[in-house]
């Protein structure tokens, strides 16, 4: 776009009462959409890392083995019950600490891990033991006469998860995984309480300086696309995968 189609932009959005005149500021205005391009590969990192943990967590929840179970169990209420923000925190703040100072101690170089880093892992984490529950639910939804069909044709536990009950229950959950990702989409956000230059911080950097508020609806519609992009894929997704006399 270039700058004479900007100027005219903000200068009709100003008699709205709306002023973005940010975005004639070079600096500014890369900082914007350094920040938007950040939130998006923070989408594109976590929702492949939060399916990832709750297919785990999902196994070893339906295992049938209490060694495995048992600390699955505990991590997903520990995670699911904390805030994520607190979560964050104690990632960043506390284990990130450690980690450095022993990496100090063993004279083993600076600690590779980056705040970007401990957002993906944290909140990957954090969606996967949603999803998680919800793929149990959908694992424990499955016919037992589908089960015991499997079991007649000699599949093993591992086969029957893999090729039987986590195909069927991707289908049963795939509202809940849904409705867990626009959540996640919404979640990385809190991206900005570390410093991470997303579009949340870079927006609170450029509006702390101009004084103006009304400006953050922009955040909103990003996020609005955000989401509207999962929910659509996800639709698209219960379309394709629909199994007539299987909850659809």
């Amino acid at each position: 776009m270039s700058d004479s189609l900007l100027f005219q932009g903000v200068q009709a959005l100003k008699a709205l009462g709306l002023n973005y005149s940010f975005v004639l500021d070079d600096m500014e205005r890369q900082a914007f959409v350094r920040g938007l391009g950040v939130t998006l590969q923070l989408c594109l990192l976590t929702i492949p890392g939060s399916l990832a943990a709750g297919v785990l967590l999902a196994a070893l929840l339906v295992s049938g083995r209490a060694w495995l179970a048992g600390p699955a169990r505990a991590f997903i209420e520990v995670t699911r019950n904390t805030p994520t923000l607190v979560q964050l925190y104690c990632a960043f703040l506390v284990l990130n600490m450690l980690i450095t100072q022993q990496l100090r101690d063993w004279g083993a170089g600076p600690n590779p891990l980056t705040p970007f880093l401990w957002v993906v892992v944290v909140v990957s984490l954090h969606k996967g033991v949603f999803h998680a529950e919800a793929l149990r639910a959908g694992i424990e939804s499955v016919p037992a006469t589908t089960l015991e069909a499997a079991r007649s044709l000699g599949f093993s536990r591992r086969q029957l998860l893999v090729r039987v009950q986590l195909p069927l229950a991707v289908r049963f959950a795939l509202p809940s995984l849904i409705n867990n990702l626009v959540d996640l989409v919404k979640m990385t956000a809190v991206a900005s309480a570390i410093a991470v230059g997303d579009v949340t911080y870079q927006s609170i950097m450029i509006w702390t300086q101009r004084d103006n508020v009304l400006e953050l609806l922009l955040i909103l519609l990003w996020f609005g696309l955000l989401t509207w992009l999962v929910s659509r894929a996800g639709r698209w997704l219960e379309q394709r995968l629909r199994m007539p006399g299987y909850g659809q």
